[in-house]
């Protein structure tokens, strides 16, 4: 059952003694496993809380409050951004609903990401370096996961394995990204921290600066392009290459030359997971958008040849193909064809990396629909970085009419 942001209000007053909210408001996360709302307290100090709607998510949670607790001040310091605290928890029945002091900035869209400055860019690209420089005595002591290059390839495709067992995948699909997973020379990077849940909703940013990042309940080792797959998935060419300048001159090792293949790949077959999800939640409506931008994604690619995602070319380059067949990445496109190591005319992105072809659109996997709900909204941040333009495009209003808490305790 979804919970309301006045029902989550309440709830953070359980986990947090002497909180007293006057204004609340929905805030952006991932609905499928979620519930999140921004409070405004009497005090003008701002909250977020987030709750679970299943077990699985609960887990997660815990697992980002112990990632939290592992960040001593002194790592924190040395990081180009700031990070959530914890300020309480309390569970309810066997789910952890928590709550975290506010961070400075606000969320935006990947649309208004890429339409900003490169200034904005570097930053994220500076940002996801420090990420993937931290010590992996981190992660390992956290007991968080830890994968090798082929260990991550054969999860990879065991994942594979089981959406193919769905039956509800495009054919042509399956054999790219199987082609793409028994590519060995793919698969020869260093692994590193990664975030492990990198999308826009996770960032916060104010003005032209990113000032902090979000959603540490996926931390581990393992492929840097994970990171970058959100990236990919924008079909912004220039914000890519401004991102991967930002994150090579920040970063300690050289990028491997097929970050961002991996990434283009990771990018597709996060509908796979999505399918899956769904299908194992139960959600027809996960299932049938799942679908949906699966077929989407097969006929983008055998109508354009799709974004490279591996080094050597499918078994069927050169060879007459039936109708379905996937293009290789190193075929001829409509529009004017591309060099033998699938990007066009051989170009390459910052870095030397190779760039994707931007006649594909790999389709990001959008929030389902959220029933609408009537809540008191949090007035904007009167901060002088926030133009009142910036403040009339708040559809929620700036309305701060008091709001009646029940405590959960009494319940």
């Amino acid at each position: 059952m979804r919970r309301k942001p006045i029902e989550l209000a309440a709830v953070a007053t359980a986990a947090v003694p002497g909180l007293t909210p006057t204004a609340v408001s929905s805030a952006p996360d991932d609905p499928a496993d979620f519930d999140s709302a921004l409070l405004l307290d009497s005090e003008g100090k701002r909250w977020r809380v987030r709750s679970p709607r299943h077990a699985e998510a609960s887990a997660r949670l815990e697992t980002e409050f112990l990632v939290l607790r592992a960040f001593a001040p002194g790592i924190r310091a040395e990081l180009p951004f700031l990070m959530p605290t914890v300020a309480g928890s309390v569970r309810l029945g066997t789910l952890s609903t928590f709550v975290y002091s506010h961070l400075a900035g606000s969320i935006r869209s990947v649309e208004e990401l890429t339409a900003g400055p490169e200034t904005l860019a570097r930053e994220i690209g500076a940002a996801l370096a420090a990420i993937h420089d931290l010590p992996r005595a981190l992660v390992s002591n956290a007991d968080l996961p830890s994968y090798t290059p082929n260990e991550f390839r054969q999860r990879r495709l065991n994942e594979l394995d089981q959406a193919a067992t769905t039956g509800k995948i495009p054919p042509a699909l399956l054999l790219r990204w199987e082609h793409a997973l028994e590519d060995v020379s793919l698969w020869r990077f260093n692994p590193c921290v990664v975030h492990g849940d990198l999308h826009e909703d996770n960032l916060m940013v104010e003005g032209q600066r990113l000032t902090a990042v979000t959603g540490w309940t996926d931390l581990r080792i393992g492929d840097p392009a994970d990171d970058f797959a959100w990236l990919v998935a924008s079909n912004e060419q220039d914000f890519v290459d401004a991102v991967l300048a930002g994150y090579t001159a920040s970063r300690r090792d050289t990028p491997d030359n097929h970050l961002l293949r991996r990434a283009a790949l990771s990018a597709e077959f996060a509908l796979a997971q999505y399918l899956v999800k769904g299908i194992a939640a139960g959600d027809p409506s996960m299932v049938w958008e799942a679908e949906g931008m699966l077929g989407t994604l097969a006929s983008d690619i055998a109508e354009h040849g799709g974004q490279p995602i591996t080094v050597e070319p499918l078994p069927s380059a050169g060879t007459a193909m039936g109708p379905g067949a996937v293009p290789t990445p190193g075929s001829s496109a409509p529009d004017g064809g591309t060099s033998g190591n699938g990007t066009p005319g051989g170009t390459e992105s910052a870095g030397g990396l190779p760039a994707a072809v931007p006649a594909v659109t790999v389709v990001p996997v959008p929030d389902p629909v959220q029933p609408a709900v009537i809540v008191t909204a949090i007035p904007a941040d009167p901060r002088p970085e926030t133009s009142a333009g910036e403040a009339a495009k708040d559809p929620d209003g700036t309305s701060t009419a008091a709001i009646s808490i029940v405590n959960a305790k009494q319940k």
